[in-house]
């Protein structure tokens, strides 16, 4: 009886493990298009739900579930599935969409080659599209699918994605991305691709020359994006995709080459867990600073004083639902700063000591209120910010050192010219006189 119930438990326990979900919450809800059914995209609906996730679907018009009730998000994690709506209900306007980014709310956006008002809130993003009609064309390699039916290689290094992953069949229109930090890319077109509103080669040559002159070369080559995320500065991940088929159960079951099938599904549940903050997620459980040989923080340090940080770093696991230590971070700074960083020093992960980060400096020879600040900012990671106020305060009039290894030129001048003078005085003082005293006597007989 005993054996059962050892071998029950641990049934649910890998049961338990089994569901990856996200660091923020499991509730997800699917705008679908009226025009597309929920059984072609079943293997990735599937996938979500056989992760944990508790899907529900609204057409775009629906007036529930409302996205945002009172002021606060219903669902932790929203899909748009709507590349050619052109209206929505109320509560689904870009500035709602963007208010959910703001609380935290993670969303998935499947654009389209017309004009819609998704197409319109990506360039918000500094996302930057080609004219309506102009999908990404490749006739390169040969194969029997339309030049609109593109396999991309995923050779964009992203430590979200599942390493040796195949092509990735792609249907869509491809993006030009700014120059804003937050951007990040997982999929770029291929070289020999570009934006076109024909199949047909006739304005290729156009293309190529505008290209080698930039403008519209924005829209060739392999600087176009195809499946770009962003990430706020406050935690919220977006995903922006060119295309719905990438999500589709033709492309996922569809091999590259005899086979081989594509990495369509693997792909969009790589992507899909970066979004809804299942990967690359940090989190800051706490800093301590005290002085060297101390353990208590001080409540004021002294300029020259020696001071030890430490921070303590967690990395969410999607597998077990837990944080863990994790030390992985090998390029995280420090900054003492008063308005302007005093100093800035690497703050290395602790040999032996999981999760913590820690390092000891001097404090600089200026007084004032100063801010421990980390802020780290990797492409794909969670952005990392903690600030500690401290004063700093120069030393009390009995703090100073008595003697100055520096001024031992001073203390040796002045005390031999003290020394000389006591020797002169007392040899003046207390001179022999007996001979004037003699030549007198002599002048008086």
């Amino acid at each position: 009886m005993f054996r059962i119930w050892r071998v029950l438990l641990l049934i649910l326990s890998l049961a338990i493990l089994s569901y990856a979900r996200s660091s923020t919450g499991n509730s997800l809800l699917v705008v679908l298009d009226p025009s597309l059914s929920k059984d072609n995209y079943s293997i990735f609906f599937k996938g979500l739900e056989e992760q944990g996730y508790e899907l529900t679907f609204r057409a775009p018009k629906d007036v529930t579930p409302a996205i945002i009730q009172d002021g606060i998000a219903s669902f932790a994690h929203v899909i748009l599935f709507t590349p050619e709506t052109k209206t929505y209900a109320k509560d689904i306007v870009p500035q709602a969409l963007v208010d959910l980014l703001s609380k935290n709310t993670n969303v998935i956006f499947a654009l389209g080659s017309k004009q819609t008002p998704l197409t319109s809130l990506a360039s918000e993003f500094s996302l930057i599209l080609p004219p309506p009609g102009t999908p990404l064309i490749s006739h390169f390699p040969e194969r029997d699918t339309p030049a609109t039916v593109v396999p991309i290689p995923v050779s964009f290094p992203s430590p979200a994605l599942t390493s040796g992953l195949s092509p990735v069949w792609y249907s869509g229109i491809p993006f030009a991305l700014g120059n804003n930090p937050l951007l990040v890319p997982f999929l770029n077109a291929p070289s020999e691709s570009f934006a076109a509103d024909t199949t047909e080669d006739s304005g290729a040559d156009a293309i190529v020359d505008a290209a080698e002159r930039g403008g519209e070369g924005l829209w060739a080559g392999k600087d176009m994006s195809v499946v770009t995320g962003f990430q706020t500065i406050d935690g919220g991940r977006a995903l922006f995709v060119g295309g719905i088929e990438l999500f589709s159960d033709e492309f996922a079951k569809k091999e590259v080459t005899k086979g081989v099938k594509s990495g369509n599904a693997q792909f969009a549940r790589d992507v899909a867990a970066w979004t809804f903050q299942e990967s690359l997620v940090l989190r800051v459980d706490g800093s301590t600073h005290h002085k060297v040989n101390e353990t208590q923080p001080g409540d004021k340090y002294t300029t020259n004083d020696h001071v030890v940080y430490s921070t303590h770093i967690s990395k969410y696991n999607p597998t077990t639902c837990t944080w863990e230590p994790f030390s992985g971070l090998t390029d995280m700074q420090l900054e003492f700063t008063m308005l302007d960083p005093h100093i800035r020093t690497s703050l290395p992960p602790v040999q032996g000591k999981p999760g913590e980060y820690s390092v000891t400096f001097r404090i600089p020879d200026r007084h004032g209120v100063f801010k421990f600040v980390v802020d780290y900012k990797r492409k794909g990671w969670t952005h990392l910010h903690s600030s500690t106020t401290v004063p700093v305060v120069p030393p009390r009039h009995d703090e100073y050192p008595r003697f100055l290894s520096a001024a031992w030129p001073y203390y040796v001048g002045a005390i031999s010219t003290s020394a000389g003078f006591v020797i002169f005085s007392v040899l003046w003082l207390a001179g022999d006189d007996r001979g004037s005293r003699r030549r007198k006597g002599a002048k008086a007989e």
